[in-house]
């Protein structure tokens, strides 16, 4: 029998167990019921029929109530979520501890949509069609919200996919990534201990595609919320019903301009934390850094330097800074791109080789062609590549060569390159003076392009899950 049972109501299976094991030295952690085609039916009946019988939608007091009291519980547990993560995930401690912090918060940010997010007055009374009405709107859950998400931070993407589906009342079926489920199943343990009847919250995780694509394309969902390879978010959109709504969340290959006044004492660490965070496995990584060529060599040797320095190991490990790959297979992937830069003429000034089977060195390429693999696509590894340029158009133009557009941005102590590279560059938001990791998440955080569909950030997110309801009062006391 499996360690942690499927979270939804009423269920059994007849499916493989998953077994989830630690990226760093694939150890055991835990085995976990996977859903088969019957599961997956009778949470999605559940949640249906839920929304369906509007006698039994949460009042907005009580869904405050339970997100108050789950973040208390969280609060409670940090250093618990925080070893938890660190473990299945492979980000080391101290940024799993910020990331446990930032979804505490949150859940807070989801009580804040509740409280501070209403509908609208439609001017009415303005001419002879409008005389004697009152219109006004207020919001509604959507309906069943099923959430599908990804490995490297699996507690606070959950928060981000569950906890608006929460606020905004909506039944949510959330399966996160086979690599990561354990922060996923703990955040809806502690919403049903905070009061949200199990029916509300569902979890599970899958072993057959075929299962995952019945949970995504059945009629009765309502919103698709999808963080993870644009190749899988694209297909799945194409099979979603008619009438689904839906958000996707991919990757990018994220720009840097660095003019030749940049301050290197700002530019330097800034870099490292948003190359080499998580390993690089972020989808706003810090990867490709046009520097003008005054300055280009020093900041990619002095770049390298830092990155050496760095400590690789074990992410339970409280000094460790960089975690290992989420798995072999990636390492190894890795690998081959930076090779294959090397042989085509880039420049390798630190790292370029695996330190074990699953951690690789902090690497940056200097000059790597724009034909290679590292120039072209995600690297979703700890790699920075360096680019001289001569000409800042010509730097805007290779930053926006690629179908990808997400984060970018600017170093320089100019308020007019800044706000040039603001308007040539394509990218959602351009962080002047910091990397293009940096996101609070109240703020909006969207994909372009290839990158993505809609725009993510907690409040953007419940306001997703919400439809505007119109009401139109005819009255001759108006």
């Amino acid at each position: 029998m499996a360690d942690k049972p499927l979270l939804i109501t009423g269920a059994k299976t007849k499916s493989h167990p998953l077994q989830v094991r630690a990226p760093y030295d694939n150890k055991l952690i835990a085995t976990l019921d996977t859903a088969d085609a019957a599961a997956v039916e009778q949470a999605l009946t559940t949640a249906h029929e839920l929304f369906r019988d509007r006698s039994r939608w949460l009042p907005g007091g009580e869904r405050i109530r339970i997100l108050q009291r789950t973040a208390e519980l969280m609060s409670a547990e940090r250093e618990e979520l925080a070893r938890a993560a660190a473990e299945e995930g492979g980000k080391p401690l101290m940024d799993s501890l910020v990331e446990v912090d930032r979804a505490i918060d949150g859940v807070h940010n989801c009580i804040e949509c509740l409280r501070g997010e209403a509908g609208r007055e439609i001017p009415m009374d303005i001419n002879a069609a409008s005389a004697n009405r009152l219109a006004m709107t207020r919001r509604e859950p959507i309906g069943v919200v099923v959430a599908v998400s990804a490995f490297n931070h699996p507690l606070n993407l959950i928060v981000h996919q569950v906890g608006p589906a929460v606020a905004s009342g909506c039944p949510v079926i959330v399966k996160p990534a086979e690599d990561t489920p354990l922060s996923c199943y703990r955040f809806i343990e502690l919403l049903h201990a905070a009061g949200l009847p199990p029916e509300w919250a569902q979890a599970l995780v899958v072993s057959d595609l075929e299962v995952a694509s019945q949970l995504v394309t059945d009629a009765r969902v309502g919103f698709f919320s999808f963080i993870g390879s644009a190749k899988v978010g694209w297909m799945l959109r194409t099979q979603l019903a008619p009438g689904a709504r839906c958000a996707l969340e991919h990757g990018g290959a994220a720009p840097v301009i660095v003019a030749g006044d940049a301050d290197f004492d700002t530019v330097l660490p800034s870099l490292t934390k948003g190359g080499f965070y998580h390993a690089g496995q972020v989808c706003v990584s810090v990867q490709r850094v046009f520097a003008h060529r005054s300055i280009a060599r020093k900041l990619a040797e002095d770049l390298a330097g830092l990155a050496q320095a760095l400590k690789v190991g074990d992410p339970v490990q409280t000094d460790t800074e960089v975690g290992p790959l989420i798995r072999p297979r990636e390492t190894e992937r890795v690998a081959a791109w930076v090779q294959e830069a090397i042989d085509t003429g880039a420049e390798c000034l630190t790292g370029g080789k695996p330190l074990s089977e699953s951690c690789y060195a902090p690497t940056v390429l200097f000059n790597p062609p724009d034909t290679a693999q590292v120039s072209r696509q995600e690297i979703f590894g700890p790699v920075v590549c360096v680019y001289e340029y001569a000409d800042i158009e010509d730097a805007f133009a290779r930053a926006n060569s690629l179908p990808v557009a997400f984060q970018a941005a600017v170093y320089t102590n100019d308020l007019n390159t800044a706000l040039r590279c603001y308007r040539q560059i394509d990218a959602s938001a351009v962080m002047v003076n910091d990397h293009t990791a940096f996101r609070v998440d109240w703020m909006p955080f969207a994909g372009l392009r290839q990158s993505g569909l809609g725009t993510g950030g907690i409040p953007y997110t419940y306001e997703d899950m919400t439809v505007e309801k119109l009401l139109v009062v005819k009255s001759n006391a108006l």
